[in-house]
């Protein structure tokens, strides 16, 4: 069985994974405290701060083995998305409309059987 050098050099990445993961948690946490230490600061600074550090983490985080399989997932959504058929504007409307008579069909129903049981509660307490 041979190896070949790029399946040692995967491994070894793979290996480091969970520094990586260290690093993405160090720098959120640090972005939440550096909120919280410039709070005297603007907010559009903070947010612009928190968002370089998402952004960063996100990049870091996009280099472990599950980073590249949670992309993955989100483009085989986006293709899965691509070919749902949407209903038209009118099977949409007459779909909601049907929704809606019956629910007020069945409110009816049980105002019925609540008016019918109080009417038996009625004649048993007198």
């Amino acid at each position: 069985m041979r190896v070949f050098m790029s399946d040692v050099s995967e491994n070894f990445s793979y290996r480091l994974d969970w520094f990586k993961w260290l690093l993405v948690v160090v720098i959120i946490s640090g972005s939440i405290y550096a909120n919280w230490y410039y709070s005297e600061e603007s907010l559009l600074y903070r947010v612009i701060g928190f968002l370089v550090a998402i952004l960063i983490s996100g990049f870091i985080a996009s280099l472990t083995f599950r980073g590249k399989a949670l992309i993955n997932l989100a483009f085989g959504a986006r293709t899965e998305w691509k070919k749902v058929v949407w209903p038209t504007k009118q099977e949409r409307n007459q779909t909601t409309l049907i929704v809606l008579a019956v629910i007020v069909l069945m409110a009816l129903i049980l105002w019925g059987i609540d008016s019918f049981f109080s009417w038996i509660a009625k004649l048993i307490m007198g």
